[in-house]
């Protein structure tokens, strides 16, 4: 028995699915299957009634399931104190961010943290908000960077504001400009063809509510779109979007204009589990995202704020 097989077994329990577990583990099925069939080996009884509907913890498997969390809990607590000793030269760091962010500010965090501790290992899980905390609720990540700070339980979660970022409207910098006006308002912005965002996107539920708040229908071109696909889209002249200002950042093919009447801004903030202590890694990258944010902001005080 290890601590691999104990993962792949409490995942496998808490999913109800290999194939979904073998994924969020980073496995071939091939070979996250052979981890619980040597475990089973092992302890000698079948841990799962497997069904194509889904495998469920046999009575073998209902009983192993809080020693396995047990055994996991205290092992990651071992790791944390070895690494606290080690100081910053090796750790773990795993953090969560939107995915609007992690193609902005989260680039540059990482860009200065792992430059000032390269032996510090970094993991990034991309999520909506609600994803997010949920994670971290699990203890699945350390930090998380959310746009929807109030989803976040007080009680549960320590929830700090970094900046408040303005939304944006972009079009193609090869096409003429959207208007002559420094900005412009949404109705305006409602006639223009749009690529729309993935309906898991907090920006798209923003943008959605806005529109209605409004009364108004945008005409939508293309529906569903990631970010990235969101801006080349747009850059192509296909359509224009609504974004946020951080996004701008090193994309000369883009252009943007302000949205007026009303404006639309997000709060970005950082949150972690209120009662547990972050690691020695955790706290210095916390410190990083907050000295990033707020040289962002500085940089760009026409669309983004301190909060």
């Amino acid at each position: 028995m290890n601590l691999d097989q104990l993962r792949a077994f409490v995942t496998v329990a808490q999913l109800g699915n290999f194939t979904r577990a073998a994924e969020q583990l980073h496995l071939a099925q091939p070979s996250l299957s052979r981890q619980i069939s040597t475990l089973e080996q092992s302890l000698g009884a079948e841990l799962f009634n497997r069904a194509r509907a889904g495998s469920t913890p046999t009575a073998a498997g209902e009983a192993l399931l809080p020693l396995a969390r047990r055994m996991l809990a205290d092992a990651a607590s071992v790791r944390r104190e070895i690494d606290e000793l080690a100081g910053l030269r090796r750790g773990r760091v795993r953090l969560g961010a939107t995915p609007t962010l992690c193609i902005s500010l989260v680039a540059e965090v990482l860009s200065v943290f792992h430059t000032a501790h390269p032996g510090v290992e970094l993991h990034i899980t991309e999520r909506g908000s609600r994803g997010l905390l949920d994670d971290l609720a699990g203890g699945e990540l350390d930090l998380a960077l959310i746009t929807t700070s109030g989803a976040a339980s007080a009680e549960r979660f320590t929830v700090t504001p970094l900046l408040v970022e303005e939304l944006v409207v972009i079009s193609s910098s090869s096409a003429p400009p959207l208007t002559t006006q420094e900005s412009m308002d949404l109705g305006d912005v409602a006639a223009l063809p749009q690529v729309a965002f993935s309906s898991t996107y907090d920006l798209r539920a923003t943008t959605d509510a806005a529109f209605a708040g409004a009364g108004l229908t945008p005409h939508t071109v293309i529906e569903g779109a990631e970010m990235d696909a969101v801006l080349r889209f747009v850059e192509r002249g296909i359509g224009v979007a609504i974004v946020p200002a951080m996004v701008l950042i090193e994309r000369s093919g883009l252009r943007s204009v302000r949205l007026s009447a009303p404006s639309l801004t997000r709060t970005i903030s950082v949150a972690r589990v209120t009662d547990m202590s972050p690691t020695s890694a955790a706290e210095v990258m916390q410190q990083t995202v907050v000295r990033t944010a707020a040289a962002l902001a500085a940089g760009s005080q026409a669309t983004m704020r301190p909060a």
